[in-house]
């Protein structure tokens, strides 16, 4: 097992790409769809069954866990790794996007973000030095610079100006990493959906540094074809040999779409949220096991899945069971979406290393096109 941070480009297929992350933790096959454990647990699962799903890598939200139960603690008991019983990488975010959108009362000055807790109200600052103080104290492998993430749609001043602060906030969170050998700091592009500023932002982090670099500001508002559109040319901008970051996306259809246009990573808490509200994410579109149509349908939600979910229960159990809102839904549910999504992941390497990705779009669309099995 390396004990650097490094990426190595395996295969490229027109903009897509394979490889695999390095990191003392462990490897990470890329593209990687990384499930969100957003309090130090992916909601109704065990580690070793994300594990089982495929996934090599976890994110943890800094902005819940500095607030509860603190980094602080997490730390003096020994880390977020052991804390969560996950041995393997996990990227941390800075905080930033959560103290924008969750955060009350909320002041931004050059210095920072000051805010109020979203659950007891208590008073905090949150800088770029703060940020990478508490990534350092949870010992994630990965970690994010502070960032401001203005919603779109905005104007290109207000974007402009945001995307400069955070170039700033960018350098200082660089300096105040410091020598971590093993972890990694990535970058984030910022610059909603105008080229100028994604290219301005761009060279802006290149010339700081960093070990990869995410494509911020996107799945915000602003739609699929505009953050495609985006995607067009914003990926070009970043080095080839340092790994791509799409944050926060998304849908089978936005991954797939990302992965053409050159993302490496990306993280949505949509499976594991759905599977908790009874949706299941299969090849032919999502399903609402809550309808009636399941209740006596002895088939499984995906014939051709392997989880637990599809493997040992009929749609007319996860039907009983979700609208029972009986704890076991929630888990079967959500495994099966996990399991769907790194199988996603894992056609898609496989399709870019054999140079047949384009065929491999195409089945994929096709399929969703068909829809779900008809009724019995």
């Amino acid at each position: 097992m390396s004990q650097r941070f490094s990426f190595e480009l395996h295969s490229t297929d027109g903009a897509a790409r394979s490889g695999v992350i390095q990191t003392p933790r462990g490897e990470v096959r890329t593209p990687a769809f990384m499930p969100v454990g957003t309090a130090a647990t992916v909601k109704a699962m065990m580690p070793e069954s994300v594990r089982a799903t495929g996934a090599d890598i976890l994110l943890g939200n800094t902005y819940h866990l500095m607030l509860r139960p603190t980094a602080e603690r997490i730390h003096d008991l020994g880390g977020l790794h052991k804390f969560m019983n996950w041995e393997r990488p996990i990227l941390t975010d800075s905080g930033g996007f959560q103290v924008m959108s969750l955060a009350s009362l909320r002041k931004l000055t050059e210095e920072g973000v000051k805010f109020s807790s979203h659950i007891d109200g208590s008073k905090h600052m949150v800088t770029p030095e703060r940020s990478m103080e508490i990534q350092r104290l949870l010992g994630s492998d990965i970690v994010m610079c502070f960032d401001e993430c203005p919603a779109l749609p905005a104007d290109d001043a207000t974007v402009a100006k945001s995307m400069q602060l955070s170039m700033r906030w960018a350098r200082r969170s660089r300096e105040a990493f410091g020598d971590r050998p093993g972890h990694a700091l990535f970058g984030i592009m910022q610059g909603g959906v105008t080229r100028d500023l994604r290219e301005e932002s761009a060279k802006a982090l290149i010339d700081i540094g960093f070990e990869g670099y995410a494509v911020g500001g996107l799945a915000v508002g602003e739609g699929q074809e505009a953050m495609f559109g985006v995607l067009d040319y914003a990926p070009g901008f970043l080095p080839e040999d340092k790994p791509r970051y799409l944050m926060g996306v998304g849908k089978p259809d936005d991954i797939v779409g990302a992965v053409k246009r050159g993302i490496d990573m990306m993280d949505c808490v949509l499976p594991s949220r759905s599977g908790r509200t009874g949706q299941g994410w299969t090849r032919h579109g999502s399903v609402n096991l809550r309808n009636a149509r399941h209740k006596d349908d002895p088939r499984p939600l995906d014939e051709a899945c392997g989880c637990p979910a599809c493997r040992n229960y009929s749609r007319a159990y996860l039907h009983h069971v979700v609208r029972s809102d009986e704890i076991i839904g929630s888990m079967l549910l959500t495994w099966h979406n996990l399991h769907y999504y790194q199988d996603l992941m894992q056609g898609m390497r496989d399709a870019i290393s054999a140079g047949r990705f384009a065929e491999f779009e195409a089945e994929f669309h096709a399929k969703r096109a068909e829809g779900d099995i008809a009724p019995l």
